[in-house]
């Protein structure tokens, strides 16, 4: 799902001038989720490890929610009413359940397990998300991709893909982005990315070329998963700094363990996010936030959603400013 938090808390995020990094910094940095309530018609409750004040980004992956098994015929499971972006891609990717989208371009989709849907939301694009009858247990991932500013305005599109299950060693890898372990993603990125699904078996230990240039987060469904070592638990994200020609990964229990490795070259523009949008300052958000409010033809407009659209929160009093990320160290 998106952002639908009722007080979004504005996030700047960029790189610093320069990259300090001293040889004490551990090589696996653990971030931990914290529980982050959405409204709309029905409330869920999310894991967020991106962004947070100990990092912002990885490549230009720049948010990262986490959630369920959430059982639907308890809890009613997702209605997110039509919302805007801009200057961005979203990224759905389930485990488990079934999401219908509908945009402002037109598309009309199924979110299935396994099956990439990538949104660009450049200039301006609205959907919404509803989990459907056949969802069962609603469990996945929501990920964002900042759009880099040569790029930042574009089109509306939506692109959906199915990638194959291929064994390396003792994992299962879907790479839904980019490449991974000689497999790549026929789908189109406005930045190098690595996105992929890793499923280990009991007691495997994997190693996997990388790309030096990227930096990695392997964030963890479930399972004991180690990283070069390191111990992640549950929605915990674990960060690696570029620099890296492989990644050592176990699981360290006696049932299968699964997590999303995301990675992508360091991303070194400053951005800034607020509830759905991401720009370069408080005038492109405000504008932008405008824009929606008095349905402007920047984001078009929702077919067949049986409901309201989403208003846009209150901005915030101070002016949002852009500033260096010193995360990046």
């Amino acid at each position: 799902m998106s952002n639908v938090e009722t007080e979004p808390v504005v996030v700047r995020c960029g790189t610093a001038e320069d990259d300090p990094r001293p040889s004490a910094v551990p090589e696996v940095e653990v971030l931990t989720p914290r529980d982050v309530p959405l409204g709309g018609p029905r409330a869920m409750t999310v894991r967020r490890t991106l962004p947070q004040r100990s990092r912002t980004l990885i490549g230009a992956w720049c948010f990262a929610d986490h959630y369920g098994p959430d059982d639907v015929a308890a809890t009613g499971g997702m209605d997110v009413a039509p919302h805007p972006h801009t200057g961005l891609q979203t990224v759905s990717w389930l485990f488990s359940g079934e999401i219908e989208h509908r945009d402002s371009l037109g598309s009309h989709a199924l979110v299935r397990p396994g099956e990439l849907n990538l949104m660009t939301g450049g200039h301006g694009i609205s959907h919404s998300e509803v989990s459907t009858g056949r969802s069962g247990v609603l469990h996945g991932v929501q990920l964002w991709v900042a759009l880099p500013e040569e790029h930042r305005h574009a089109a509306r599109d939506f692109q959906h893909h199915v990638p194959g299950a291929v064994r390396h060693g003792g994992a299962e890898l879907r790479v839904f982005l980019g490449s991974l372990a000689g497999h790549t993603s026929p789908v189109k990125t406005f930045t190098p990315l690595l996105g992929a699904e890793l499923t280990l078996d009991p007691g495997a230990e994997v190693t996997l070329p990388v790309d030096p240039g990227f930096e990695h987060g392997l964030l963890v469904d479930h399972g004991d998963l180690r990283l070069a070592g390191a111990p992640l638990h549950r929605a915990e994200l674990g960060f690696v700094h570029a620099g890296s020609r492989a990644l050592t990964l176990a699981n360290a229990s006696a049932e299968p363990a699964r997590g999303v490795l995301l990675g992508g070259v360091p991303f070194e523009e400053e951005i800034v996010m607020w509830w759905n949008f991401i720009g370069r300052s408080h005038d492109d958000i405000a504008r932008a936030r405008e824009d929606w409010e008095r349905s402007a033809d920047r984001f078009g407009a929702v077919e067949g959603y049986a409901g309201d659209r989403l208003p846009a929160p209150a901005l915030p009093n101070a002016v949002i400013r852009p500033r260096g990320n010193p995360q990046r160290r």
